[in-house]
Parts: C-alpha cells; sequence; structure tokens
C-alpha cells in the first residue's frame, strides 16, 4: 500500500525537533557513505524550472526523490513560486511507500539544516539573531535556532512593515526582542547569527560587512545557476561548508557567481556540512572565524523528514492509504 499525507497530514504528524534530530543524523550518514545524494540535473521550460531532488539512505530503508518546480510566474498567480512532492520507494522491494506533499517538509526542513549548521559552526555564546527576509522560513529558522543557541534578540529586515509584523507575531511564544532594522547591512553588522532568506538575483548582503565571528546561513536563493545572496567577497572572507559539494557545484549561484568571477576556487567549498558533524573536517577553529553554510538543500533532509512522517502518520492512522497495484 502507498501512503497519501495531504499538506494537512503532515502539518497534524510533523515534529520540528524531531526533523532537526533526523536532519543533523543524515548529513553525517552522507560523510560516513551510508547515505547517498547525486547532483541534481534540471529541466526547465521557459522560465519554469524542475529538479528532481533524489536520494536514498540505509538508515531510511529507502530511496526518495522530490521534485521541485520552481515557477516565478506563479507569484502573479498568487501561488507559490515553489511547488514540490515527495515519492519514497521501499529499499527492501521497491514498492512505492508514500506520496508527500512537500510544502511544509521543505520549510522545516531547510530551517532544521541551517539550525544544525549553526549549532557546529557558530559561536556558542551567539544569542543575536539576523533576518534578511521575514516570511514563512524567517519564521521557521528562528524556532529552529533557537533548539540550539540561547537567542535574546532577533534583528530583522524586510521590505515591507506588514511583513515584520506577521514574523512579530509568528514568534512572539519565544519571548524574543524583535527589532526591525533599516537595512539589510544594518542586521548583518550586528548580528552574531545571520540568515539570508530571500529568493535574490543579486547580492542582498556583501561580504564587507561581516565582523569577526559571524556564522552565516544562505538559504533563500532558488536552486538556480544565476541566483545569489551574497558575493564574491562574502564567499571569499568566510571559511564555507556546503550541504553536498556535488549540488553545490551545479545548482549554488552563490558559489558558482563567485567561482566565475575569480573570488574563490574550488577548494574553498570542498568541506560538507556531514564532515564536520562526524568530526572528519574542521568547522569553527576560535571564536573570530567567519563561517557560512552555504544552503541549496539536498533530496536526503527531505528523505529523513519523510521516514519520520510516514512512520508517525501509520501508528496514527493518519493519511489515505492507496493500492497502486490495484
Amino acid at each position: 500500500m502507498t501512503l497519501i499525507l495531504s499538506h494537512s497530514d503532515v502539518t497534524a504528524v510533523l515534529d520540528r525537533a524531531e526533523v532537526l534530530a533526523a536532519v543533523e543524523r543524515a548529513h553525517a550518514d552522507l560523510a560516513l557513505g551510508t547515505a547517498l545524494v547525486p547532483a541534481p540535473p534540471a529541466v526547465t521550460l521557459g522560465d519554469a524550472a524542475f529538479v528532481p531532488m533524489v536520494a536514498a539512505a540505509e538508515a531510511a530503508g529507502a530511496a526518495a526523490v522530490k521534485l521541485l518546480a520552481d515557477l516565478p510566474a506563479n507569484r502573479e498567480r498568487g501561488l507559490p513560486v515553489q511547488r514540490s512532492v515527495i515519492v519514497v520507494t521501499s529499499a527492501a522491494d521497491g514498492a512505492c511507500e508514500a506520496l508527500i506533499d512537500g510544502r511544509l517538509v521543505t520549510a522545516v526542513r531547510t530551517a532544521a539544516a541551517s539550525a544544525v549548521a549553526t549549532k557546529h559552526l557558530s559561536r556558542q555564546d551567539s544569542s543575536t539573531l539576523g533576518l534578511i527576509g521575514a516570511g514563512g522560513l524567517a519564521v521557521e529558522h528562528t524556532h529552529a535556532i533557537a533548539r540550539v543557541r540561547d537567542l535574546e534578540t532577533v534583528l530583522v529586515w524586510s521590505r515591507t512593515t506588514a511583513t515584520v509584523d506577521r514574523f512579530r507575531a509568528a514568534v512572539a511564544d519565544l519571548g524574543l526582542d524583535v527589532r526591525a532594522l533599516p537595512t539589510p547591512e544594518a542586521v548583518t553588522r550586528a548580528a552574531d547569527i545571520l540568515c539570508t532568506l530571500t529568493p535574490a538575483r543579486e547580492p542582498v548582503v556583501h561580504g564587507a560587512w561581516f565582523g569577526a565571528g559571524l556564522h552565516v546561513n544562505a538559504v533563500g536563493a532558488p536552486p538556480r545557476a544565476d541566483h545569489r545572496e551574497v558575493d564574491g567577497a562574502a564567499m571569499r572572507r568566510a571559511r564555507v561548508v556546503v550541504d553536498s559539494v556535488a549540488t553545490t557545484l551545479t545548482k549554488s549561484g552563490d558559489t558558482l557567481l563567485a567561482l566565475a568571477e575569480g573570488a574563490i576556487t574550488e577548494t574553498a567549498v570542498r568541506t560538507e556540512l556531514g564532515e564536520v558533524i562526524a568530526g572528519r573536517a574542521p568547522g569553527r577553529t576560535g571564536d573570530t572565524d567567519i563561517t557560512l553554510f552555504n544552503s541549496v538543500g539536498i533530496g536526503l533532509q527531505d528523505l529523513a523528514a519523510a521516514r519520520l512522517l510516514i512512520d508517525k502518520a501509520r501508528a496514527n492512522g493518519i493519511g489515505t492509504e492507496v493500492d497502486l497495484s490495484a
């Protein structure tokens, strides 16, 4: 039987703390060789891009593919620019285990990956979180990073006051001091941990603004080689850690454009987060280091979250079972 999980089903069973722990384990498994993530190809139709994000993991006992559709024209239609669905297949017998709506999974696992990177790369005394962008991904990031660092203050930049107001209400339960600042530069210079969460094509954050000890999660740019949120100086000044080298070198505009400009060489983007978690590569070596997690997103993160969802949904009788072979 194949389990179908709608967005409302996912919302009912998803546990963010469990996803964070699963994503951390999955990245370690990638470094240890018990999980696999090939670089995703992309198919374009006009301005639309379709990216199949494939992964397999021994711990999950499964392989999965998330088909990510990135459609900028959806913004004018009042629809999400990115939409996705996750298909999970058993490694034991090849049966389709589940078909899962990817909207909430993507947001939560993305924030979880940033929190894991923050746990392993930021200064332990970091207490000020800076956010470039204040939408739903900013809300998820604030809750996730608050699990790994004792935050006191959140500094936010957004183009609209209404977005900041919605963000403030959505994180009120954390009891943090939320302050809106007028520019990305002001947020960057004052933050201990910085998350860039915009679908930018041109840099919104510049390396010249980085202070000693800063940790950056560069998250928001879509998996397109011509989009980036940080400039070449940012990549050059930081110790860069990536989610997957193969994915980064095919899909990260932050990396590819910095390489094209000569700001960095490929050796600067050869350290994966899983290697740092597993103790096989250095992350932060001192309080004055500047670190940057270049987050493109990998299918292994989706598979780790999907495994949790499938098991919990079946245990609680949530979702719809369908016999695809009938």
